[in-house]
């Protein structure tokens, strides 16, 4: 069918070194409209929320390469990959290399271009994960 968009079809899993220096977020999108007397009208648009996960520690020069190189060859946003949330698997904090587990994985992409900032021995990178629908 023209104009159709295929499913994303991950074909890696983020090393779990690196899945447990991102904290979770989860928002729901919704409609609001505001009137001059300061009342406002919301509307939930969904009612599943749109998970997203954001690296929260600074990361050692060798694990910041690694971050990187794994960025880059998934051609930053371009390209999804599976996600093991560390809080959602079971046993906690344990990652299933191959991507076959399905408790605790999620399709996600990179949601951000590459920042980065270092000081002594650690380095901040503003990355941001999304899960895909």
């Amino acid at each position: 069918m023209p104009g159709s968009v295929a499913n994303a079809a991950p074909a890696t899993v983020l090393p779990v070194s690196l899945s447990r220096a991102f904290t979770h977020e989860r928002s729901y999108p919704l409609v609001e409209n505001e009137y001059k007397n300061g009342e406002s009208q919301r509307s939930v648009l969904s009612t599943n929320s749109r998970k997203r996960w954001r690296l929260s520690k600074r990361l050692t020069p060798a694990a910041l390469q690694t971050l990187r190189d794994f960025y880059d060859a998934r051609n930053g946003a371009a390209e999804a990959f599976y996600f093991y949330d560390p809080y959602e698997t079971n046993p906690k904090f344990s990652s299933d290399p191959s991507g076959q587990t399905t408790t605790g994985r999620y399709t996600v992409r990179f949601n951000s271009g590459w920042q980065q900032s270092c000081g002594p021995a650690r380095s901040d990178a503003e990355i941001e994960l999304l899960e895909l629908a």
